[in-house]
């Protein structure tokens, strides 16, 4: 069954991709309320028509679909097992998890919500901040078909959502996203920095190369993020670091070895030990040209 026009969505955490997913729900009619571990944050959505909590518990009581965007899958657990949110969920309700979290995690939940009479689903996005205000979002879901189309009607507001398979499958395909977005900037960043270093043009290096085999969206927007040194975040450094130990984790656990992955953790963690964590994740940039004694 698809989703009501008027659905009573209960949002938790409000942060970089929060704030937007939220208030295009809003827009779109829906009864909204809202919750984040530092209030301040999700104020400013009153205004939007949201109502704002002080607890997750408030926010998801009666709420027929619940959306998390939390920072990771331990404070996933926390707020709902140890803050008392999956007791406060309403039986029969759904839970969506959009946080990007370990695919046995998912997994975890699911069967935690699933004896207290709650649907879940895992449904990472990719798109970034850009994809959240636009309603473009790529979602990747896990879960039930049934539950799938019983969440239509949220995520047609917010993007493109793909049912990939069983809880968990939604997990694994952010992971492989994030893989390719955080290698293949590594890519874009080292080929324009060789280029730039040995006297041609950046900037019309990554104008001579689109549209040949090379292109794609990262060269497109990150790659003119590196060629204008625009590093403030859209997604960061220590979130691609985290995805990308996230992956390398369920690799381990599958019998998988990744070695690209592992190399460019390890480049990304440098990064983030050098203080730029708190840059857009395309900043991997000014790591590498560092290592090359390039400003």
């Amino acid at each position: 069954m698809q989703a009501p026009s008027q659905t009573r969505i209960a949002l938790l955490g409000i942060g970089m991709m929060g704030l937007p997913v939220a208030q295009r729900l809003c827009e779109a009619g829906h009864e909204v309320h809202v919750w984040n571990r530092t209030r301040a944050k999700a104020e400013p959505l009153a205004a939007s028509g949201a109502t704002v909590h002080d607890r997750p518990t408030s926010a998801v009581r009666q709420a027929d679909i619940t959306i998390s965007l939390l920072e990771n899958g331990s404070v996933v657990g926390d707020v709902l097992f140890q803050q008392g949110a999956a007791a406060a969920l309403r039986k029969g309700s759904l839970f969506i998890d959009m946080a990007s979290i370990q695919p046995r995690e998912a997994r975890d939940h699911a069967a935690r919500l699933g004896e207290i009479g709650v649907a879940h689903l895992d449904a990472p996005v990719s798109g970034g901040t850009v994809g959240a205000q636009a309603g473009t979002l790529a979602i990747m879901v896990g879960g039930k078909a049934a539950d799938f189309q019983r969440a239509q009607g949220v995520f047609s507001v917010l993007g493109r959502a793909t049912h990939v398979g069983p809880h968990g499958a939604g997990q694994l395909a952010k992971l492989a996203n994030q893989m390719i977005v955080g290698i293949t900037i590594g890519a874009v960043a080292e080929a324009l920095l060789l280029a730039a270093k040995g006297g041609a043009d950046m900037a019309k290096v990554r104008e001579a190369i689109s549209g040949g085999f090379a292109d794609s969206r990262i060269l497109q927007l990150h790659g003119q993020r590196m060629v204008e040194r625009d590093f403030a975040p859209r997604g960061r450094m220590g979130v691609q670091l985290k995805d990308m130990r996230n992956a390398l984790a369920t690799a381990q656990e599958i019998g998988f070895d990744a070695p690209i992955t592992t190399l460019f953790e390890t480049l990304y963690a440098e990064g983030v030990q050098h203080g730029l964590g708190e840059l857009d994740h395309s900043g991997l940039f000014v790591e590498l040209a560092s290592r090359n004694a390039m400003q």
